[in-house]
C-alpha cells in the first residue's frame, strides 16, 4: 500500500477563521461530494500566500455557501482570503490508483469552481507508471 491523492480543492479562498471552535476545516458540503472528500476525513491544507500547511479533519458546513472556514488551531495559519490547497489522500495499490482518477476542482473568485480536472494515471508500455491531468469540465 502507497499514499496517494485521492482529491484537491485547488485555489480555495478562506472565507473565515474562529480560533474559539472545535478544531477543524468546515467546507461546503456540495464542493466535498462532487471532489469525493468526505465528513471526519483527515486533510492536507497548503496556504499558497504563508506557505503554512496543516492537517486538520473536514466538517461539513452550509450546502451551496462556498465556504472555507479554519478553526481552532488551525485558524491561525489563514487569513480571510488566502488561497488554500486542500487534499485528501487514501493508501491503496497503483491498480487502485490507476482506477480512481482523482477529482480535483480548481476555484476562482468567490470559491467558484473554474475548471474540474482527474489526475489520469496509466500503465507505460514498460509496465511503468505515468499520468495525465485531464481537463472534465469549465465553470459551472
Amino acid at each position: 500500500m502507497e499514499k496517494y491523492v485521492s482529491a484537491k480543492l485547488h485555489g480555495l479562498r478562506v472565507t473565515d477563521a474562529k480560533l474559539h471552535y472545535h478544531g477543524s476545516v468546515t467546507l461546503d458540503p456540495e464542493l466535498c461530494r462532487e471532489a469525493d472528500i468526505r465528513p471526519l476525513e483527515f486533510v492536507e491544507i497548503w496556504n499558497k500566500h504563508s506557505g503554512a500547511r496543516i492537517s486538520t479533519y473536514v466538517i461539513y458546513g452550509d450546502p451551496g455557501s462556498r465556504c472555507c472556514v479554519l478553526n481552532g488551531a488551525a485558524a491561525r495559519t489563514c487569513q480571510v482570503g488566502d488561497e488554500v490547497i486542500i487534499t485528501s489522500a487514501i493508501y491503496c495499490n497503483t491498480g487502485e490508483i490507476i482506477e480512481r482518477k482523482p477529482r480535483v476542482l480548481v476555484f476562482g473568485p468567490g470559491n467558484e469552481v473554474i475548471d474540474r480536472l482527474v489526475y489520469d494515471v496509466f500503465r507505460t508500455e514498460d509496465d511503468g507508471l505515468d499520468m495525465e491531468i485531464r481537463q472534465i469540465s469549465g465553470a459551472g
